[in-house]
């Protein structure tokens, strides 16, 4: 049986590191066999980021959005691969998933309970993450917010387990050859992931 990955890839400029990490996990997953593997760059995409009633009232999803509804369902495994920004993502792939993560398609709310259906079990994750911030002080310090934000409140909550986190970083100030490093790395990521 193949797999099908999906990465989504959360920086809004196509020329960040994130997007040449991006292209080197892909280029580690398209050399397995039976693994069909597709992107969607967050940046790219046309929508309106603001979920402008809540939850209070449906906003009519653009193409760009459906279709990356689709690519969700499809996808065994989810890559996310995103800079830290302010301790979380940026704020065009926090809106994406504002838009799209909705009741009904990645969870269902149960009438009269606090307990909730998640929609979109059977499904795995890898958050890339990149850093300027030495990853000793996140752990230690910061206490891996970010990392739980998208972990725990947003993936786990629909459902997505196990979900592996890889950080990149300090990336500011980083040579020529420690980000060769990390794109090797990534790409021996895609090329094993099962």
């Amino acid at each position: 049986m193949s797999k099908n990955i999906l990465i989504i890839m959360g920086h809004p400029y196509d020329k960040s590191f994130c997007s040449a990490l991006s292209d080197a996990y892909m280029e580690g997953a398209l050399g397995i066999q039976n693994v069909n593997v597709e992107r969607i760059e967050v940046g790219k995409l046309t929508f309106d980021p603001n979920l402008k009633f809540g939850y209070q009232k449906r906003v009519e999803l653009e193409e760009d959005l459906r279709n990356a509804q689709k690519l969700i369902n499809w996808a065994h495994h989810l890559v996310f691969i995103y800079p830290t920004w302010w301790g979380t993502m940026p704020a065009i792939l926090k809106g994406f998933i504002d838009r799209i993560f909705l009741p009904g398609f990645a969870f269902k709310y149960r009438e009269n309970s606090i307990q909730w259906d998640k929609l979109l079990k059977g499904k795995s994750a890898h958050l890339i993450v990149t850093m300027d911030t030495p990853a000793w002080y996140n752990k230690w310090i910061y206490k891996h917010s970010g990392h739980n934000v998208m972990k725990k409140n947003i993936l786990q909550f629909c459902g997505i387990s196990p979900i592996r986190v890889t950080e990149i970083g300090p990336v500011k100030d980083s040579s020529d050859n420690q980000r060769t490093k990390w794109l090797d790395k990534i790409k021996q990521l895609g090329a094993f992931t099962k």
